[in-house]
């Protein structure tokens, strides 16, 4: 009888569970996998997502993300010039050498605002976000690569490969050009392999610290000698004389392995799958991984072959993500709170200059990490500069104000941590060019705000206050709101709480 019972019991506990997962997620729900799958929440999606299961929420965030493998966004006519032929490069001139140089810095910024564009504007918001996260995970700058439409075609890679296969992903990062520069590939040779790819393939990309040996680094580097950039083209070139051919030992085996017989091996190690898995992890549900959930996003992922949308998808759909614990749990990166205001409030411009300066000045200059670890994220973001940073950013914007004075005063600063940034001449005439640029930021409060207040059809201010904070902010406010008629007083409310820095 005892036994009988059990049984039952254990089969309601099941039916039980699986009633709870095939649930609609709800408002809260949808809320919360919107705020870390997009860049800004509406309304309107609040509403279609409540009526999903977790399954299908998932499947249509990643579904959509995985077909946008290009940008929507036309790119900067100069993407497709080829680098100067080390001839004409010999031959120039000083000057002619600082104008290239002047050129190669504006080319930076366009391809900046060209990002910031397709983040404002793509159609499957996890695309980018994704992109961006391998952006970081690939750590590439522009202060070394110099020749920029190398990083563009990076981008590209790494778009098209977002929520493809890691495996695939990894195998055309080893051949980018972009990378093979900045790691300094492109010169390893037989006679003097170069180890820094060879240790960050490890390191940062594949396996995580701890997980290879001394050995391991220089007998890796010798897989991937002769891996290198034309200098005509920019594209990737294998140069056969200066490739080892030799017998290498990679973790305990041994043959004449090249550096795709490298990546093999690395995919193989239980390391791999458990290191993307805790970064993703971190990225999209806590800062703190649940290890025996992770352990299993793990499992799942590694014998999928390295499908990132299949662990997008579990992973987006787990216990974890939707704890109460987890979530507002994470901080918004300088990108995802200057890309996801400007789309909150439709604050619409014709010159995204002066964001993207707000957002490397927040921290995070893309296509200029701070080092071949990336942006290290997390409380990284928020210290007081930046904080009183993101404060003035508000300000400025929701005083209706059309210039970005926190950028511009700031300027001088920028240039001197980012050495693709040209600083301003003493006569000033950089920050009077900027700062004529920063005209024609428009927000349209009474548009924006009739969604959720609109005197003409009977609705109070405060009868609009449940719906607008909850699309502006992904918890309650941690202040109380103050009693206001006036829908701005209520935005600049809701912006300025602790809770618009979480997501």
């Amino acid at each position: 009888m005892l036994k009988k019972t059990m049984v039952c019991i254990a089969a309601l506990v099941l039916a039980t569970g699986a009633i709870a997962q095939d649930a609609m997620i709800g408002v809260d729900g949808a809320r919360h996998l919107l705020g870390r799958s997009v860049f800004a929440v509406s309304s309107a999606e609040i509403g279609v997502f409540a009526t999903l299961t977790r399954a299908e929420a998932a499947e249509r965030i990643v579904k959509a993300a995985a077909a946008a493998t290009t940008a929507t966004t036309a790119p900067p006519v100069w993407v497709t010039e080829k680098p100067i032929a080390p001839v004409r490069l010999q031959a120039m001139s000083q000057e002619e050498r600082m104008a290239e140089q002047r050129r190669n810095v504006e080319h930076a910024f366009q391809l900046r605002e060209w990002w910031f564009r397709e983040m404002l504007s793509t159609p499957a918001p996890l695309a980018e976000k994704m992109t961006l996260f391998w952006h970081n995970h690939f750590a590439t700058s522009q202060q070394k690569v110099r020749f920029t439409p190398l990083l563009y075609r990076q981008n590209v890679v790494l778009r098209r490969n977002a929520l493809g296969n890691f495996g695939t992903m990894l195998r055309e990062m080893a051949r980018d050009p972009a990378m093979l520069i900045y790691l300094d590939g492109a010169n390893s040779r037989k006679e003097q392999p170069n180890e820094n790819f060879a240790r960050e393939v490890m390191e940062l990309f594949t396996l995580g610290e701890g997980n290879y040996s001394e050995r391991d680094i220089k007998e890796v580097a010798r897989a991937f000698t002769g891996w290198s950039v034309d200098r005509e083209t920019g594209e990737f070139m294998f140069r056969r004389g200066i490739h080892d051919y030799g017998n290498k030992t990679v973790f305990g085996k041994t043959g004449n392995f090249d550096g795709d017989q490298v990546i093999d091996i690395l995919l193989k190690r239980p390391e791999a799958a458990q290191f993307i898995t805790r970064k993703l992890w971190k990225e999209f549900v806590s800062p703190t991984p649940d290890e025996a959930q992770m352990a299993k996003l793990a499992s799942g992922f590694r014998e999928s072959g390295y499908d990132i949308a299949k662990l997008m998808r579990a992973m987006l759909s787990s216990d974890a993500f939707y704890a109460t614990e987890n979530r507002a749990a994470l901080i918004k990166s300088p990108v995802e709170f200057v890309v996801g205001t400007m789309k909150t409030f439709e604050i619409e411009t014709p010159n995204l200059r002066p964001f993207v300066l707000a957002s490397a000045l927040l921290g995070q200059n893309v296509f200029a990490p701070p080092n071949v670890k990336g942006w290290p994220g997390g409380e990284a973001w928020i210290n007081s500069a930046t904080l009183l940073g993101r404060k003035q950013l508000l300000d400025r914007l929701f005083r209706n104000e059309d210039r970005l004075d926190v950028a511009m005063r700031s300027v001088d600063a920028m240039a001197a941590q980012n050495g693709d940034v040209a600083p301003p001449g003493r006569d000033g005439r950089m920050q009077r060019q900027m700062e004529r640029q920063m005209g024609g930021i428009r927000w349209n409060l009474d548009n924006w705000a009739k969604g959720f207040v609109d005197v003409e059809r009977g609705r109070s201010v405060a009868s609009g206050v449940p719906e607008m904070t909850r699309v502006v902010l992904p918890m309650a406010p941690l202040r109380i709101v103050a009693s206001t008629d006036n829908p701005a007083d209520l935005v600049r409310q809701l912006v300025t709480d602790p809770a618009y820095q979480l997501k």
